[in-house]
């Protein structure tokens, strides 16, 4: 019976795959993060409707308000009071420095005019209310 030895010298014919898996998990948290900022939330949002309506930019951040009045930010509830803490944190990461604000056609003027001076007073450069064309 002859045994083969392997000199410690020798290179393992094993594959090391840790480096591949490092890097399909920075590729997983690159692609959950980004999504995140592109995706709308699913809320059932009566935009209101607007003749000047346009397209906004993909990278802007938006604050959603519901027809009850909820705010959200980021997917998550917030209360109003702290939208502007959050959005600060927000404006410092985010290449864009614009914050759109997706509101329902029911939410009363007095609660869109707190989120905007909310947005405003975190920084934003521009705060726009989303709107849908009159025409669609």
């Amino acid at each position: 019976m002859k045994y083969r030895y392997r000199n410690a010298g020798e290179e393992s014919d094993k594959i090391d795959i840790h480096p591949l898996i490092d890097v399909v998990f920075i590729l997983l948290i690159f692609f959950m993060v980004s999504t995140t900022f592109v995706k709308d939330m699913n809320l059932d949002i009566d935009r209101p409707k607007a003749s000047s309506a346009s397209q906004a930019d993909s990278n802007t951040i938006r604050v959603y308000i519901d027809g009850n009045g909820n705010t959200f930010l980021d997917g998550q509830p917030v209360r109003t009071w702290v939208i502007q803490s959050r959005l600060r944190d927000m404006l410092q990461v985010s290449s864009s420095k614009n914050v759109l604000v997706v509101t329902d056609d029911k939410v009363p003027a007095g609660k869109l005019v707190q989120v905007v001076d909310q947005a405003k007073l975190a920084g934003a450069e521009d705060v726009g209310v989303s709107t849908q064309a009159s025409g669609s």
